[in-house]
């Protein structure tokens, strides 16, 4: 009987490849805007870099976006493609930029398992730059959607003001 088990055994053992402990391989994505490494750091600041090319993330309240409330369209800082309206932001009290909807084709998704489970990762469709992640917890009044973006990821561009 002692056979049988630790034949079991050694059977379960090595039929098993770990398949559950790969990581998944992302393919490369390809944007209208590509450049090399070398040209993003000449471009970007540090804080840029790190969250729009390396998937960064700035600490919670520390971008002045987050509490600008001002008319206008929130620009990636990378490519300066229109992303979200002001419009569309609310104060979610996550301590970054909060939107309820991206504006429509300029944002891409993706799945990212970075922190061990799936939560979808929103970049640039022109650039490819990481801008942060949407939720499903924001307001029920509008879209239920929470896009939750790095303040170092945008520019603000204010709207035009005219006068009368």
């Amino acid at each position: 009987m002692k056979k049988i088990l630790i034949l079991t055994l050694a059977a379960i053992f090595y039929s098993c490849d770990g398949s559950a402990q790969k990581k998944e391989t992302k393919q490369k994505e390809t944007y209208p805007v590509a450049k090399t490494d070398a040209e993003w750091k000449k471009q970007l600041t540090d804080k840029q870099y790190y969250v729009l090319r390396k998937a960064g993330t700035e600490r919670a309240f520390s971008s002045p976006l987050n509490k600008n409330y001002e008319d206008g369209i929130y620009h990636c800082a990378a490519c300066d493609t229109p992303l979200f309206k002001s419009e569309h932001k609310f104060d979610s009290g996550s301590g970054w930029p909060s939107f309820d909807r991206e504006i429509k084709g300029n944002v891409a998704f993706s799945t990212d398992y970075n922190i061990g489970y799936a939560r979808t990762e929103e970049h640039c469709a022109t650039c490819g730059g990481h801008l942060g992640h949407v939720f499903n917890d924001g307001p029920r009044n509008t879209t239920g959607q929470r896009h939750c973006i790095n303040g170092a990821a945008l520019n603000f561009v204010p709207s035009e003001k005219k006068d009368d």
